[in-house]
This record gives C-alpha cells, sequence and structure tokens, in this order.
C-alpha cells in the first residue's frame, strides 16, 4: 500500500510541496522512502492526492500528480460525545472511533471522570487527541479528518446540544430501549457515553432534559473504552454503510 499522509494546508494540481516535519521523517527515517517513490496526500477537504518524492533530505517535498476524488465517509454523520477517561483509553477510544468512521468528537468531563484537565494540560492533550485522529485517518485511508472538539464539563456540554439539530442519545445500562429499535435517523446523531463508573443519576436526569434519549447495548454492562466503540459499530451496521 502506498504510504499516505496528511498535510494541514491545501494541495493544488501540479504543486511541489514541502511535507510537515513529523510526516517527512516518517517517510525519509522510517519507511526509508526515496526519490521518485510514490506517495498519497490528502489535506481534510476531500479527495486525496497522488504524487511522487521529489527531494529527500533537510526536507521532503512531493510533486503532486493526480487527484482522486473518493470519499470513504459513511452516510450518517455520528458524533460521539465522550466521558473523560484515563489517557490511554482515550487515545484508544479517539483511534477506534476515526476508524469506525465519526464524525467528530467531544470530550466532557463528567462527576466521576478519573481524571482532571485545564489550561495548557487540557490543550496539549486534546491536541494529542487530534494528532491520534489526524494518525488514524492516514491508517484507515479517510480523506477527511474528524475534529476533536476542546474539553467541556458535562452541564456546559448539555446547555448547548439542547440547541442543536440532531438525533440525541445517551447510553444507559438500564434503558429499557435498545440501538435497534430505534427508526434509521433522517439527520446527525450525537451519542453520549458515561466516563468510568458510568454518569450519576442526576448527570442522565440532565441528559434527558437537553433531549438525550437513553438506549442501551443489551444485558451487559460495557466499559468506558467499549461502550463507544460498539455503539459506534452497531450505527454504522445499522444506519451506516457496513
Amino acid at each position: 500500500m502506498i504510504p499516505r499522509f496528511y498535510c494541514p494546508f491545501p494541495l493544488a494540481p501540479g504543486a511541489t510541496v514541502e511535507l510537515p516535519a513529523e510526516a517527512a521523517h516518517h517517510a525519509a527515517k522510517v519507511l526509508r522512502m526515496g526519490q521518485g517513490d510514490a506517495i498519497v496526500l490528502f489535506d481534510g477537504r476531500g479527495g486525496e492526492w497522488t504524487g511522487r518524492l521529489a527531494r529527500v533530505g533537510k526536507t521532503v517535498t512531493v510533486a503532486l500528480e493526480s487527484f482522486d476524488e473518493t470519499e470513504r465517509e459513511p452516510p450518517i454523520a455520528l458524533t460521539l460525545v465522550q466521558g473523560l477517561a484515563a489517557a490511554d483509553k482515550m487515545d484508544w477510544i479517539v483511534q477506534k472511533a476515526v476508524e469506525l468512521g465519526v464524525a467528530a468528537i467531544q470530550p466532557v468531563a463528567a462527576r466521576r471522570s478519573v481524571i482532571r484537565l485545564s489550561g495548557e494540560r487540557m490543550e496539549r492533550r486534546v491536541a494529542h487527541w487530534q494528532a491520534v485522529a489526524i494518525a488514524a485517518c492516514e491508517q484507515c485511508r479517510r480523506n477527511r479528518v474528524p475534529v476533536v472538539s476542546p474539553l467541556l464539563d458535562l452541564p456546559q456540554f448539555l446547555g448547548q446540544a439542547a440547541a442543536q439539530n440532531a438525533i440525541r442519545l445517551v447510553l444507559a445500562p438500564a434503558a429499557g430501549e435498545r440501538l435497534a429499535d430505534l427508526p434509521k435517523p433522517a439527520g446527525p446523531v450525537m451519542f453520549l457515553v458515561g466516563p468510568e463508573g458510568g454518569f450519576e443519576e442526576t448527570e442522565l436526569a440532565a441528559a434527558r432534559l437537553a433531549g438525550f434519549s437513553a438506549v442501551s447495548l443489551g444485558p451487559r454492562v460495557l466499559r468506558t473504552e467499549t461502550a463507544g466503540i460498539a455503539a459506534l459499530a452497531a450505527m454504522m451496521a445499522l444506519w451506516g454503510d457496513f
């Protein structure tokens, strides 16, 4: 498979572009690519460019040759609203959600979240998760990069979500309704997943007041790093392109 890299700037026909430092290092030092080797670039606006390495040295440049408008996005826009989990679990959640086709990821801090982030530390973590999303796109051949939004407290998010035009679901083990019971959505869907330990009852009540309907994933209680990914896979099977 031809190596793929994300470029955070618009690409154009016939251009020769310089790879970002991290991509250049990976191409030259890790993959040992050389001048004339084929490469695929995407800028997140849709489609991808095939080109060849024009220079490999202190900088790596690519001469763009042809554009392929292929889209690999699912027919339904799903936003994962993930209760903040431990760092390694959040990395895994972001990576797998992107591979499965999530449109956006919104981290939220709930009362039972095991870690607390604020200020520069929060900004670094969100930037890290966005980098994880980009790497997942490079691997799974997506050409549009899902946005990982800045962390919000759950009440702050619910206040914003109440005004959004989307089907709103919250995963709750005790819910009587299952995903399979729901009709195919006519528009975007956002689904809310609790942190380790789940949501408190008052938080679930607040989510319902904000228009979220409670659904379950069956009789078993799933860990936070499993629940959102399982729900995403099920939604893609029920309503998407699986």
